[in-house]
Order: C-alpha cells, then structure tokens, then sequence
C-alpha cells in the first residue's frame, strides 16, 4: 500500500518546496496511482502516493492528529488496528478515519515509541512532531516495506523507493563503488548502506528519531529462540495450523479484492487453501513458454481439484530480455536474482484483477525449507575430528579436479559454519573479485558482514543458525525487496502470511528436529498443510522460481545482448572486460555454468546505465 517521501526544508520558499516534494512522489506513482497530498511547514514537506485498500473514501495521508501538532505518513498495512483504536478510543483519542494509518498516530501520541510493540503487520512510517521539531519513524521487524534515508551535511530526506530523491535538487548523486565488491558477492549490499553514497537502509525492527540535525537510531524487536521440547509433532503440526489459519484471515483484511500468486508448491497452496475457506479468490501463475521450467501444470491442477479460478502467463525469452532494464530501474539497487523479472510479468497479471495479493515468503527461512538446511547435520559427526586433520584432507581436496565425488564435503567440512555457509554460495568469492573489478576496488573478507549474526546465534545449533542468519541478511536484502518493488511496479499490494508477529513467534519456538532432518525439510508446516490440502502438494519438493535464463543465455540472440553490454563503455569503466566476455563465452559453450555470475555483472551494468546514464 503507497508510497512516502519527505525533508528537511533547505530553503524558505514554500512553493519550491511544494514543486519539490511533489516531483518526488511522482517519482514513485507506481506505488498510489490512485491518490497524493502533501503536508508543508517551515520546517518539513511530505509527500504521500496512496493505492487505497483500506477506507477507500477517508483514507488520504498526511493525516494529522486533533490539534496539528502531529502528521503521519505511512505505507503498509496494521492487521490488528481495530483492536488498538478500541483501546484508544477508550482512552480519549478522536479519529476522523476508519484507517490503521491514524492508529499509529494516536497511538504514538498515547504510548510513544513503546506502541512499536503491539502494532502487528508490515510497515514503514515517519510521524513529524511540529512543537517538539522532531522526525521519528520505524519499519517493521521483517522488514517487508522499505526505507530510505539520504544524511549529509545537515541534509536530511527519505522515502520509501530511492528514485525519488532523484527529484530533489539538494540530492547529491553519487556512486558508492567501494560497495561493488560487496555486491558481487552477495547480489546486495549486506548492511546499511546502498550503491548510492550516503543513502541508507533503516534496519528491519528499528525506529530512529531526527531532531536538531541527529539521527539515532535504535532496536525495539530483537529475534531470538526460544524452543519447546514439550511437545509432540503432532500437537507443533495442529498449532501451525491453527496460527497460519488466523494470520492469513487477518492478512485477508481490506475493502477491495483479494487474490493469491500460486506457484503449485507448498506455501503458495497452502495460502490458497486458507483464504480459499472463506473468499472466492482468484489466483494467478507464472511459467514460461519452455516447459521444462514450468511449474504451471501443478499450479493449474491444484486450482482445479480446489475449484478456483487461475489465470497464467508464460514468459518468453524476448519479454524477459526486454524488461530487465526497467526490472534494474524499480528495483533502486541492481538486483541480479533470476525470479525478480518473473515476479514482476506475474505481479503484472495479477493487477489486471485484483489490487492486493498474498504471496508465500518467509515460509522456507522461518519453518526451514531449504535443503542446505541439512549440511550441518550432515557434517555433524565428522566435525568431531581433529580441526587439523580435516583442514589436511581439505588441502588434499583441493588437488582434486571440480566435480569430484567429496571434494565439497572434505572442503567444507574443515571450515567453521560462519565461513562456509552465507546464503549457501558468494556468486562471486572474495579472491574472484579482484579478478572481475577493473581497477580492483579493496574490500574486506565478506564473512565480517554476517560473522555479528553468527556471534548473536552461536549457542544455537547449525541449522538454527544458518535459518537465523537468512532472516537477517537473505530474506530482507533479497526475498522481500524483490516481492515489495515488483509488485508495486505494477501498483499490486503484495501481503505475506507467513511473516508474521505470531507466526514469527511460533517458528521460534519449534524443535529442530521438527524443522529439518537429514532427508526432510520444513516437517511441522508440511504436516500442518498436509492436513489441508493433497499429498501431493504437500510433500511436493521445492524447485524454487526456475528460469530457463542459463539457456538462453547460450542462445545466439541473447548472449549477443549480453555480449554487447559487456563491450560496452560502462563494463570497461567497473570491469576486466576480457574476464567477464571469458565467463559468458565458457557458459555458452558449456565449460562452465557461470549464469549468476554473468547476470549479476549484467544486472549491474543496466541498473548504471538507469540511473548514471539515462539519468
């Protein structure tokens, strides 16, 4: 739902400051088609795109509470408003709207920063208090809606997509390239910082406050576990249910359609079937004109037996080249994941009919669905060794030729697990890096990003780290900034059961053992939906979102794209041109499958040309 913008006033002219905040929020219409205002003072503009869900008549931000002295913007949605306007209302507060919007508001007002806590749902605000001159705002603690921060100099400006402090003329434009690296071995920027200097991310579960030139910022959530062992699976399975079945119909909430993306895997079908209970729903997939890498039949099967309306689009490889550009550009920061440009053709289809759709992220990271999940209990009995005679059989592993039957697990197995797992693989690793950059740009050991994760989790044990580490870092820099930007794209709200407070809560406190064994994955949440839906879909493997891109990439017409991108003037600026046209030129002719790594110096170069180019 909508997107924000504001500012510190650099000048006293009113109307350029009202021209200003009104280019940044068009800079972002695609996130409120359907309504702006503003609020400016002496002090501060702020700029609201709204895409209405909720009091479609009423609903107009900046709201400002009884006497003025406070205004509000805020993208996202509160899925237990009613409950806190009641407590309110009974405490005095006046609302002149039906939205959680004005919530947030008085409860700010009743309660100040320690109203975090009890809001439940996905959002990001900042609430301007006129008397006090002071800015405070926060994002939820998934950290499913964005913000953005630029800081320098005394100027100060945010919002919920960077582009839009493009239209601001005290914006300083600048390239952090000592992030590069760092990118290329992650597909992002693993901390506060972005590819622009001096703009940065507010961190999931943090609020900050800005007042006489400060800004400082805080936690109000922190994640840690805290596992029951006294329960059966059976009794963890019917919880699951019981809380999944509450937060989706709290996710359900809104004055307009509902409908649901279904990929025929697990979380997406589970979705389904909840919402399915109690709305006709529409649902909506993706595949692709190569069959192979469609998972549109089971999608179509499963809406089917369900007897629900499913509408599909298959991606040719020219629709997927040709987008990709513009992919780069809503994204803010290049984002090399695959799946994102398929994301957006199905947020794209689901917005011809619907103006919210839930979705099943977070699923894999909270309830362990990935199966690399299983390596630290895989290496569980022959990390009992000698450190030292697991780092020699290492370095005679080494000698071995790629692909050689336990070369990985003896590799591997000599390291600690904060050095050989972070999001399972780098695309690029710290000594391929200086190979690809031209002029090799320093940077430090990837590892010193995530090992403050590890240190946090250390007492747990590995597969509870590694799910840890991957809601800290894999989840909020890619899953959920790809799900927020494509779909609002496409003026598309996308919601997420699965990531929420008590689901969140619920996760943390599951057994190991009934979240990943050596041969199974997510066990408690596959046994909860197996009690709704075909064991089939159930039990149905993870394939993740496939693309057919490490094909096409082999193709005459697009790797001739791809080809001349990299000759092109802005790969010779950042890269060794004759390393990355060796990688695609080894990928085509089948020596190696060097498809991330070429999508992610691709990616790159269109998100440049975007904003250092075009722009």
């Amino acid at each position: 739902m909508c997107g924000f913008v504001g500012f510190f006033n650099e000048t006293d002219d009113a109307d350029l400051n009202n021209k200003t905040v009104r280019a940044m929020a068009d800079r972002i219409v695609h996130r409120g088609p359907d309504q702006d205002d503003y609020y400016v003072d002496s002090d501060v503009s702020l700029g609201f795109r709204r895409l209405s869900i909720i009091d479609l008549d009423g609903g107009s931000q900046p709201i400002l509470n009884e006497d003025g002295t406070k205004v509000i913007v805020f993208n996202g949605e509160i899925y237990n408003y009613k409950e806190l306007r009641a407590d309110l209302e009974k405490k005095g507060h006046i609302f002149k709207t039906n939205t959680d919007t004005e919530t947030i508001l008085h409860g700010y007002e009743e309660y100040g920063k320690d109203m975090l806590k009890n809001l439940r749902g996905m959002f990001a605000f900042v609430i301007w208090d006129k008397k006090a001159k002071k800015l405070f705002g926060a994002r939820d603690i998934f950290g499913i809606k964005p913000f953005f921060y630029f800081m320098k100099n005394g100027k100060f400006m945010f919002g919920s997509e960077i582009k839009s402090f493009l239209s601001n003329p005290a914006f300083e434009k600048e390239l952090n390239r000592d992030r590069i690296p760092d990118y290329l071995c992650f597909e992002y920027i693993p901390s506060e910082e972005t590819l622009f200097k001096n703009v940065y991310k507010l961190e999931p579960a943090s609020y900050f406050e800005y007042e006489n030139g400060k800004f400082t910022t805080d936690k109000y959530y922190v994640m840690k576990y805290d596992v029951d062992n006294s329960k059966s699976l059976e009794e963890w399975e019917d919880i699951v249910d019981e809380t999944f079945r509450n937060s989706t119909a709290a996710h359900c909430i809104a004055d307009v359609e509902v409908g649901c993306f279904l990929s025929g895997g697990v979380d997406s079908s589970y979705t389904v079937r909840e919402v399915s209970k109690h709305n006709k729903v529409k649902t909506f997939s993706v595949g692709y004109v190569e069959e192979k890498y469609s998972e549109l039949k089971s999608a179509q099967e499963f809406a089917k037996t369900l007897g629900v309306d499913n509408f599909s689009k298959k991606i040719s490889a020219d629709e997927y080249f040709n987008i990709a550009p513009t992919v780069q550009y809503y994204m803010d920061e290049p984002l090399p994941n695959p799946s994102a440009l398929s994301l957006y053709f199905l947020a794209k289809k689901a917005s011809e009919q619907v103006k919210v759709v839930l979705s099943g992220e977070g699923a894999d990271e909270l309830f362990g669905g990935y199966y690399y999940y299983t390596d630290p209990l895989e290496f569980e009995k022959y990390q009992r060794l000698p450190l030292g005679l697991r780092k020699a059989l290492a370095s005679c592993a080494q000698l071995l030729p790629d692909g050689f039957h336990g070369k990985r697990f003896l590799t591997r197995g000599a390291q600690d697990l904060s050095e050989y797992y972070i999001r399972n693989n780098y695309v690029f690793n710290w000594k391929e890096r200086s190979k690809v950059l031209s002029p090799d740009i320093p940077a430090p050991d990837p590892a010193v990003y995530t090992k403050k994760y590890f240190d946090r989790c250390k007492n747990e044990d590995g597969v509870t780290q590694m799910q840890y580490v991957d809601m800290q870092t894999w989840l909020v820099q890619d899953i959920l900034v790809k799900a927020d930007r494509m779909s609002m794209a496409n003026s598309l709200e996308l919601r997420v059961p699965f990531l929420d407070k008590e689901m969140l809560k619920l996760a943390l406190s599951i057994p190991t053992k009934y979240r990943v064994t050596k041969d199974k994955a997510k066990i408690a949440l596959r046994g909860a939906a197996l009690k709704q839906l075909p064991e089939k879909t159930a039990d149905m493997k993870k394939l993740g979102f496939l693309t057919p891109l490490n094909d096409w990439l082999k193709q005459d017409k697009y790797y001739n794209v791809v080809k001349a991108s990299f000759e092109g003037e802005t790969a010779g600026m950042f890269f060794n041109r004759d390393y990355i046209l060796r990688l695609l030129e080894e990928h085509r002719e089948g020596k190696a499958k060097n498809m991330k790594k070429i999508w992610t110096v691709y990616s790159f170069i269109l998100w440049y040309d975007k904003y250092f180019v075009e722009n």
